[in-house]
């Protein structure tokens, strides 16, 4: 098999072996290949297109540009066949996330945002899988939308942001969606978004992207920790971008502010953070040779799955090639990150069996 990806975040699966590869990306980010043209509050974030390439626009102001890779799945395509990777989780980029729009409107948007995934699955399913997106803000449409993409659509899972709003992940609001997921057996990423964006300090050096993701990240987490959500939907499969953000670095000190600040810290979960490790999974887009081998020695060798981020700049080119130039993991370790794992985390086994199969007969 090759590497798995996602639309808009990349998560990949490989056995390393360049000459076969099997990489699967679960984080790899998927816009729509065209606007809604449905008139409502999201048209503030617009896809404006002029082939090979677009610009996406919050308002009037340029966001990104991208190429024809990050909506077109014949570009997409060559690309993964070029770099070994079989299978892609397709999701939307962040930005579109749109939770600080009207619910009704993020509802449509979202529908239609996982619609068009659904599209490019149905052309070609033994190449991509899907996860949703949400109209989270308002958690009763979001459960709607998660049944029907699990039930109808076929999708593994959803993609979430790193908050909602002025909601942490840890919200009560929000348990109604984690236990339809959890009964449905879909998993959740989480990505970071929102960062400070808006002319503050952080703006400078492209900080929101280097130090705001990281931190959004840690935040997703320790909030899923200390909220106790691991223990109310124990079946739910959690993974986060990035490497987990800061979170892996900073665990030590998480966990002594436990410790030592309980009134602040252990007020939902008496449960101490570091016990969670090997609980949760996070992709592995670190760029560090040594961070990729201290992040598997804290989250756990059945934990980390590959993740690209394509097609971005912050992304791994050639998705998996971290892991499989990595001199300290041996065979079976790479194995596992470039693609067990994310089957795993996704129940990808009837899609590898299909992949598996064809390979078979290509040989034959």
């Amino acid at each position: 098999m090759d590497n798995a990806t996602t639309n808009n975040t990349t998560t990949c699966i490989s056995n390393g072996n360049s000459s076969d590869n099997n990489n699967k990306d679960t984080h790899r980010h998927h816009p729509p290949s065209t606007n809604n043209n449905n008139n409502n509050d999201n048209d503030n974030n617009a896809i404006h297109r002029a082939h090979p390439s677009a610009e996406m626009k919050r308002g009037n102001q340029t966001f990104r540009v991208v190429d024809e890779n990050c909506w077109d799945s014949g570009a997409r395509l060559r690309d993964m066949d070029a770099t070994g990777v079989t299978l892609q989780a397709l999701s939307t980029v962040p930005v579109m996330f749109n939770y600080w729009a009207k619910p009704e409107d993020t509802m449509e948007t979202s529908k239609f945002l996982n619609d068009d995934i659904a599209v490019r699955i149905a052309q070609h399913p033994d190449r991509f899988v899907g996860l949703a997106t949400l109209p989270l803000q308002a958690p009763l449409l979001a459960v709607e939308e998660l049944k029907r993409v699990a039930v109808d659509l076929k999708f593994s899972g959803i993609q979430i942001g790193s908050h909602v709003n002025q909601w942490n992940l840890d919200e009560p609001a929000l348990h109604p969606v984690y236990k339809t997921a959890e009964d449905l057996g879909l998993a959740i990423f989480v990505h970071p978004w929102d960062m400070d964006t808006a002319g503050g300090r952080l703006v400078k050096y492209w900080m929101p992207w280097l130090v705001g993701m990281p931190s959004e990240t840690a935040a997703a987490i320790c909030s899923i920790l200390m909220g106790n959500i691991l223990d109310l939907f124990p079946r739910l499969k959690f993974c986060f971008a990035h490497g987990g953000g800061a979170f892996p670095f900073t665990v030590g000190r998480i966990t002594h502010g436990h410790q030592v600040r309980p009134d602040l810290c252990a007020t939902n979960c008496k449960v101490s953070p570091q016990d969670y490790l090997g609980r949760f999974y996070t992709d592995s887009l670190v760029h560090d040779a040594k961070a990729l081998d201290y992040l598997i020695s804290v989250i756990g060798e059945d934990k980390v799955i590959l993740g690209s981020d394509y097609p971005f700049p912050l992304g791994e080119s050639h998705p998996g090639q971290l892991t499989e130039e990595a001199k300290l993991l041996g065979s079976d370790l790479k194995e596992r990150i470039l693609w067990r794992n994310a089957v795993e985390f996704l129940g990808l086994d009837r899609v590898v069996q299909q992949q598996q199969q064809q390979a078979r007969l290509a040989s034959a």
